[in-house]
């Protein structure tokens, strides 16, 4: 396991890690983790009282006392167990204009700057009267920023697609956008795995996409390293996505390019769903997956994704057998 990256913004982050034993949540300050298991039992059940425990994180970050660790001695875990998880799709602006383009280019045979003139134009009537897409994902994806992601048996073109996830802080239903921030607890980072040759259905044409067998394969959403409060991230519509796949640069954007900030998401996903503490809603993936490049992941792969302030995770892929 690569040595495990502090550089998260603010004096303190969150997370679960273990030394071998069971996990435990942590409080993290520098290169240090503060054992909080004997003062609460998970980092969810921490985000579920959140008024309550963020003074308090403050105090013990700023204190000396407690079962302090050094966090290159440790495994980072997955930093939460989410209720549910809300994957949000097509929500780049330039991601989506490069597929769309692409598209009228080879399907309809318009001319690159037609392609993408036209493509451009949808966006910007999306942006105006649109709403947003949103899908759920499956717990059971989830692995620590730092594991071996492995390929299923089936499907050969396994993709990436590098985002920045929200952990909701309070419940709450049909959430104005004009309110929707005070209901994020904090930021992390999840690469939202996809099998792309996996993704439409041939024999259920009419139903179209299969988003369960495309992208919850075990592994298959890297999340964390850390839980960092949202006070301390600033701005999280200004924040850098970067991901290497073998040292390669695939993805660099910044979520300015969202097509549905995270208010309107917010505020969209609240209008079906009760919004609970420790809910995950993941905001969209930008430009430069795989399927762009022509490139896809294999056994031996090494992915290194980072996001302002947030830390850094490296995946080595493996192949199932």
């Amino acid at each position: 396991m690569p040595e495990p990256s502090p550089s998260n913004a603010g004096p303190f982050a969150l997370g679960t890690f273990s030394d071998g034993a069971t996990p435990f949540p942590g409080l993290v300050a520098g290169t240090r983790v503060r054992d909080l298991s004997g003062l609460v039992a998970s980092v969810r059940a921490l985000v579920e009282d959140w008024d309550t425990w963020l003074p308090r994180l403050h105090e013990l970050a700023a204190a000396g006392d407690g079962d302090w660790h050094n966090l290159a001695d440790l495994r980072v875990r997955t930093p939460l167990e989410p209720g549910q998880i809300l994957q949000s799709g097509a929500n780049y602006r330039k991601h989506v204009v490069d597929l769309v383009a692409a598209e009228k280019e080879s399907v309809h045979g318009a001319t690159p700057e037609e392609a993408r003139a036209d493509a451009e134009k949808m966006m910007d009537e999306r942006i105006r009267d649109g709403v947003p897409y949103i899908f759920l994902g499956s717990p059971r994806a989830l692995c620590g920023p730092y594991d071996d992601v492995v390929l299923p048996a089936l499907g050969e073109q396994h993709d990436w697609e590098l985002e920045l996830a929200l952990v909701i802080g309070k419940p709450g239903k049909n959430i104005p956008a004009a309110e929707a921030m005070s209901y994020v607890a904090g930021y992390t980072i999840s690469n939202d795995l996809t099998t792309r040759d996996r993704l439409y259905r041939p024999d259920l044409k009419a139903i179209g996409t299969d988003w369960f067998t495309a992208k919850n394969a075990d592994t298959f959403l890297p999340t964390g390293p850390f839980l960092v409060p949202a006070e301390f991230v600033g701005d999280p519509g200004d924040l850098r996505i970067t991901l290497r796949h073998n040292g390669v640069v695939r993805q660099d954007e910044s979520t300015k390019d969202m097509i549905f900030d995270i208010p309107r998401l917010i505020a969209y996903a609240s209008t079906t769903t009760t919004l609970r503490p420790g809910d995950l809603l993941l905001t969209g993936s930008p430009a430069g997956n795989g399927a762009h490049w022509g490139v896809f992941l294999r056994p031996g792969d090494v992915i290194d994704a980072e996001i302002t302030g947030l830390g850094h995770q490296r995946n080595t892929v493996r192949s199932h057998a």
